[in-house]
């Protein structure tokens, strides 16, 4: 028993003090467990909130990976010619996407996606989504300004999901096909 806990506790040291890889990946893990930083004053009466004058933040660990963020698009032209839409146009889809425009579309490109929404008569006015220029544009195009706005189109990345605006683009080119201007 004496000579498994010893080995534990061997076993132990050699992790946390060694490097676990050539990179040193774990350094934060090693320092964290080694050296505990806690601030001059641990009185919950003096020290309501965190400071940034009067501490600092640690930044995170060497070897965590972010799984959230915001997804740029630095060349429209370059996602347009590239981009292929994962999501079938079944009538499944096309119906997801009608619902998702009437509910975050219209007041901008109205009813018949004319452009003509309420709120489009105080600012510029989007294009004509059935028109022959929309037409012509790829789905990348269309998919970028969804999700990442454009000259006139804000961003809609935090409101419409990757998937719903597959989704809308099914729905438009459905409707571009059945009744084109």
């Amino acid at each position: 028993m004496l000579k498994l806990g010893l080995g534990t506790i061997g076993l132990w040291v050699l992790t946390v003090f060694t490097a676990s890889s050539p990179q040193h990946g774990c350094q934060d893990a090693r320092r964290s467990l080694s050296n505990l930083a806690y601030f001059r004053v641990r009185d919950m009466r003096t020290t309501v909130a965190l400071l940034p004058q009067q501490g600092f933040y640690r930044a995170p660990d060497s070897s965590s990976v972010p799984i959230t963020g915001k997804d740029y698009v630095l060349d429209r032209e370059a996602l347009a010619a590239s981009f292929v839409n994962p999501e079938p146009p079944s009538d499944s889809s096309v119906a997801r996407g009608e619902r998702k425009f009437q509910k975050t579309c219209i007041p901008c490109h109205g009813l018949q996606l004319r452009g003509d929404g309420p709120v489009a008569a105080k600012f510029v006015p989007p294009p004509d989504l059935l028109a022959k220029m929309t037409r012509d544009r790829k789905d990348g195009y269309i998919y970028a300004y969804i999700r990442h706005g454009g000259a006139v189109m804000p961003s809609y990345g935090a409101q419409v999901t990757a998937k719903e605006a597959y989704d809308l683009i099914n729905y438009i080119r459905h409707l571009q096909q059945t009744e084109p201007r």
